[in-house]
């Protein structure tokens, strides 16, 4: 069971990461973009078009990869100071009556939306128009991997709640604050206290030298 939690962990990281990449993109058009309306005088009536769907697919495929890091924002402040079975406890009401059903309509609705589009071939409204509908295929396959994801989540809960604590995920690059970082160098707050007290000390001894000329 574990090797399948992570290894849908590992898809829904590569998705994410893969996609990240789309910000590049979208930073060099809409620099060149800008480039050419104002050095060039010679906009392109596409472009809009192409960055809202550019920035809707970065956007839709950030989903399941925020939930396999558990990067979601919480509205509860109280939360983190529950014990992790009744954090387990929320979280498996919560996926059950709101994220399931959300997720499962999101799925089939886009699914509907992107094989009417495909169906009249739909583009954009610009001089220059762009097809559409691949970009709509984009709604459902997010949705379904959101949902595969939370499938997952909700499995991890039902652990959790079996043995108090909480399953392991695929480890991925994430900001680090002081207490993580103070961790992973083997400091406290007492080494720190005596590393100030240190600094404190020969600071005077620093200043006398100076002022005297020495080295």
């Amino acid at each position: 069971m574990k090797a399948l939690l992570m290894t849908v962990d590992r898809v829904s990281t590569w998705l994410g990461q893969a996609f990240a990449w789309l910000i590049v993109g979208l930073t060099l058009m809409i620099s060149w973009e800008v480039f050419s309306r104002y050095i060039f005088n010679a906009p392109h009536d596409w472009a809009l078009d192409a960055q809202i769907m550019m920035y809707g697919t970065l956007f839709m495929m950030a989903g399941a990869y925020t939930l396999s890091k558990n990067g979601h924002v919480r509205g509860d402040v109280l939360y983190s100071f529950f014990r992790p079975r009744t954090q387990a406890g929320w979280d498996l009401l919560l996926y059950l009556v709101f994220f399931l059903p959300g997720i499962v309509a999101l799925t089939w609705a886009g699914w509907t939306f992107a094989n009417e589009s495909l169906a009249i071939r739909e583009s954009t409204f610009s001089a220059t128009p762009l097809p559409l509908y691949p970009f709509k295929f984009i709604i459902p396959f997010a949705g379904g991997m959101l949902l595969l994801q939370g499938i997952v989540e909700i499995v991890r809960c039902i652990q959790c709640l079996r043995d108090g604590e909480w399953p392991s995920r695929v480890a991925d690059v994430e900001e680090v604050d002081v207490e993580k970082l103070k961790a992973m160098v083997g400091l406290n707050d007492e080494d720190l206290g005596v590393a100030a007290g240190q600094t404190t000390a020969h600071a005077p001894t620093a200043a006398a030298n100076s002022a005297g000329g020495r080295p």
